[in-house]
């Protein structure tokens, strides 16, 4: 498929502020060093990706990493393979370290915005101080590096001191978000076996407590070897949890100063285990280094996000997704992070707006969700908060219609940098994205990021520019998983991204790599569309339906029925007021078929109860999928991960009917 790429450029940085990034200092250290143009980001990153170019060593140089230990060799081939182990086999470090170097004077390390609560600033002092108090209490306790400590937490500032305790120590950190439901926890947790688990009794969201204290008993209750809860407290005074294992209340421990102390690791050392959707099937326990995620975050946050010591980081992320993660890393550099614990459209709908004026964020970061959701809206962000800190919004998680983007510009800020990195859980960073060097076109990611060796192949692994095809790596990355959990002998680790090119990592997402080093991202390639032999991405279809202002939210699916039929619904919301009659259908149908073609148009426009997703915010479009082609929901899905699970059974009613009209036609 040839791919129509925008020459519409949005923003163009001017000469001060590319002068000033991070990205244009680097430029300019490595040519002096390796003889790069310090002006032709395409050479750049065709060295950055070249083996043995030293590349990942010079980041750690660049960027002033704290380790012990040689740069060279780079990897041990005899433990590395496709993989993030191996990797600088004699270096040690620690991630913790990395990221408490922060001053006072450059304003606060944290600060925690809640729905209902005044917001807190915390200092860079006070949070190496709760960081320390966190790590001596783990080591009094016995927790040796390579033990689990989990979290069952918000995003709020203990999830950070916990997280950051366990990496000092070399305990390997987990964690689920408190929307999750029991079984959805103990699914993932329970293939751990947590010694620690640091739980929050509750969460306040949209106005209404959510008490946890049922689900932290089942926890305790269920979780093997399991030896200790420590309790934070959110919504209650005082509660008796009665739990089998034993209980230390939150206060006590930063109640206790102690000083602060890294084990510097090996630099594959487990640092956390992050989780698969697990939308269908057990969800897979995916192991990040510690050395891996140091130098791909700061990477990704100094050079392409262009995030900088002062700056103000907020990026609103459950602490299940990956981006949570990653943005707590913006310590790293220096950076204050911004942490809200609360729904994003109370009390009003421009609430995460309101945040970014209140705290003076320099960088926002959200969904394409949010952003379609505000314009939807009729929000004019810009107009109605003071935004003048802001020099980037960032987005994630799926693709934004290039409608979407130049709302941003009309609606937000007209100066200001549009970033949409894409990557993944599974190597903890984003493959494409930002570039603070380079204009920003309609819908584009500005570049392959530097290190990743991006291509788009087609069925036959060839590379083609301006061609949609499968992103592939065909280089390994040091923040790729060590492995996955409880696989010893890697067999799901190789059928997870190599099933398809042996010894090629494949991501499942479908991207057009352009003439001019930009890319473009089109959805899911294990949710395809194949119409008629050509095959279509559900993106094409969103970013037509999200045109129309009577649409809330849709899903699209192609099933392949059991009498040889093919069967391409589109299942919608509407806004307040709407009403899918005939002349709605004909409009979607019109506007698919003018952004798309004949071949993007539906077989129906159906009017759903809820379009379902993952609690990360993407569409279940493979589990509906299986619904509509008569899989058991038990087997299709996992409904613990769903935001409305209460809706599955009406797909899998609606795929019934379907497969019965396609047999009484047959």
């Amino acid at each position: 498929m040839t791919a129509e790429t925008n020459n519409e450029i949005l923003w163009t940085p001017s000469t001060e502020r590319r002068a000033a990034s991070g990205l244009a200092r680097y430029c300019g250290w490595i040519a002096e060093r390796a003889g790069v143009p310090a002006d032709d980001y395409e050479a750049l990153w065709d060295w950055s990706v070249r083996p043995g170019s030293g590349f990942w060593a010079s980041l750690a140089e660049f960027l002033d990493v704290a380790a012990d230990g040689d740069w060279s060799p780079e990897r041990d081939p005899a433990r590395s393979g496709f993989s993030g182990a191996g990797w600088f086999p004699q270096v040690r470090l620690n991630y913790a370290e990395q990221a408490l170097r922060g001053d006072d004077a450059a304003g606060p390390a944290l600060i925690q915005v809640s729905e209902d609560s005044p917001t807190l600033e915390v200092s860079w002092t006070d949070l190496r101080r709760h960081v320390g108090a966190f790590a001596a209490r783990l080591r009094e306790w016995g927790i040796r590096p390579g033990d689990r400590v989990a979290g069952y937490l918000p995003s709020i500032t203990e999830a950070v001191i916990a997280l950051l305790g366990s990496a000092a120590v070399g305990a390997v950190w987990t964690c689920c978000a408190p929307d999750y439901g029991t079984d959805a926890v103990l699914d993932r947790l329970s293939q751990v076996q947590p010694r620690i688990l640091v739980a929050a009794d509750g969460y306040r969201f949209a106005g209404r407590d959510i008490d946890s204290v049922p689900t932290i008993r089942q926890l305790a209750q269920s979780l093997p070897g399991l030896e200790r809860v420590v309790v934070v407290p959110r919504i209650h005074d005082a509660v008796d949890l009665d739990l089998p294992v034993t209980v230390t209340p939150w206060a006590e421990i930063v109640a206790d100063p102690a000083e602060l102390v890294f084990a510097r690791l090996p630099f594959d050392h487990p640092l956390w285990i992050l989780y698969s959707s697990g939308t269908s099937g057990p969800p897979k326990g995916i192991v990040h280094s510690q050395g891996g995620i140091v130098l791909e975050h700061l990477k990704w946050l100094a050079l392409h996000a262009d995030v900088r010591a002062g700056d103000r980081f907020f990026w609103f992320s459950s602490t299940a997704w990956v981006v949570w993660n990653a943005a707590v890393a913006a310590l790293m550099v220096g950076a204050t992070v911004v942490l809200y614990d609360g729904s994003p459209n109370r009390p009003r709908p421009d609430r995460l707006w309101e945040i970014v004026a209140a705290t003076g964020a320099t960088q926002f970061g959200t969904s394409a969700g949010y952003l379609t959701a505000s314009r939807q809206a009729g929000l004019v962000p810009g107009r109605d908060h003071d935004l003048s800190e802001l020099r980037s919004v960032l987005y994630s998680g799926s693709v934004l219609p290039v409608d979407g983007w130049r709302w941003v510009y009309d609606r937000v800020k007209s100066d200001l940098w549009l970033d949409a990195p894409c990557g993944g859980t599974d190597v903890g960073t984003s493959y494409v994205g930002g570039n603070p060097l380079a204009p920003v076109y309609a819908g584009e990611m500005q570049c392959r990021l530097l290190g990743a060796r991006v291509e788009s192949w087609d069925e036959n692994g060839r590379h083609a520019t301006n061609r949609i095809g499968e992103l592939v790596v065909t280089a390994p990355m040091p923040s790729m998983p060590v492995r996955f959990w409880n696989d010893p002998d890697g067999l799901r680790f190789r059928e997870a991204y190599f099933d398809v090119y042996p010894g090629v990592w494949r991501h499942g997402d479908w991207i057009t790599i352009t003439s001019r080093g930009t890319a473009l991202v089109h959805g899911r390639s294990d949710s395809t569309i194949n119409r008629h032999g050509v095959r279509i991405g559900s993106a094409d279809i969103y970013a037509a339906v999200d045109r129309i202002p009577e649409i809330a939210d849709s899903l699209v699916i192609g099933a392949e029925l059991d009498g040889g039929g093919y069967w391409m619904p589109l299942f919608v919301t509407l806004v307040d007021g709407a009403r899918l009659d005939e002349e709605l259908r004909i409009r979607i149908a019109d506007e698919i078929r003018r952004q798309g073609s004949a071949r993007h148009v539906p077989d129906e426009i159906l009017l759903a109860p809820a379009i379902p997703r993952t609690l990360t915010g993407k569409r279940l479009e493979v589990p509906v999928k299986r619904l509509m082609q008569g899989i058991g929901q038990d087997s299709a899905v996992n409904s613990g991960v769903v935001d409305h699970p209460e809706v599955l059974p009406w797909y899998s009613e609606i795929g019934a009917r379907r497969r019965k009209e396609e047999t009484c036609a047959s």
